[in-house]
């Protein structure tokens, strides 16, 4: 996983690089191409080498967690950039990679990479010098970095539950009606106790298997399988 007011892309398939149909592959970038990446796109193709390459220094040096404050100023100034300029060319450049570099290399292969590049109309000699970031010696580096700045939810460590039946309560609609005590432990070190009503757990089972029969039926489907 637009906001309103805002054009919103419309979505974003590519023909396959071995005669697959454009309904049969979607890019790397999302069924919907981010905005700030389809701007970008659009502002390289007026750029020269060098500076490219100046700018795709800044995002690499980025994506690894430096401050690059002054090497932008730099660029700004012998480049003629505006600051709303080289701010779409270096979040579009950060997008792009990082959205590279959060697929495994064996999902994703640098010809498949390459041909999603020129769908978007950027040069050549530029989706070639994205290639060598995305699957060059640095990508462990930049991958390790990437995940370790992601933000995590804490992981299930231990979980706990028993039946428990009230023979008396305040409510005798209540009494006799088994429910479920829940204990999870989780990777923070904090710990949550609660009661589940069998109404809810049932309700719980129902979701949890309609999830994994979506799951199943996704898998199937040969959009999704990888293929080398």
């Amino acid at each position: 996983m637009a906001a309103a007011g805002k054009a919103v892309s419309l979505p974003y398939p590519h023909p396959g690089v071995t005669g697959e149909s454009s309904l049969s592959r979607v890019s790397f970038l999302g069924a919907r191409l981010a905005p700030e990446v389809e701007a970008m796109a659009k502002s390289v193709r007026e750029l020269g080498k060098e500076t490219f390459r100046k700018l795709l220094k800044v995002t690499v040096s980025a994506l690894e967690g430096r401050d690059c404050r002054e090497s932008v100023k730099m660029i700004a100034e012998s480049a003629s950039l505006s600051d709303e300029q080289l701010a779409v060319l270096i979040s579009g450049m950060y997008t792009l990679l990082k959205e590279a570099l959060r697929l495994p290399a064996s999902s994703l292969k640098e010809d498949v990479f390459k041909e999603d590049l020129k769908e978007l109309r950027i040069p050549e000699e530029f989706i070639v010098d994205f290639a060598t970031v995305a699957f060059g010696n640095r990508r462990p580096i930049l991958e390790a970095t990437i995940q370790s700045q992601a933000n995590k939810l804490p992981r299930v460590e231990d979980f706990k539950w028993r039946v428990d039946v009230a023979i008396s309560t305040s409510s005798l609609a209540r009494a006799l009606q088994p429910s479920i005590l829940m204990q999870m432990k989780l990777s923070d070190g904090t710990a949550h106790r609660f009661e589940v009503p069998l109404a809810k757990f049932q309700e719980l089972r129902y979701n949890v298997a309609l999830i994994l029969k979506d799951m199943n039926d996704l898998e199937k489907r040969s959009i999704l399988k990888i293929q080398d």
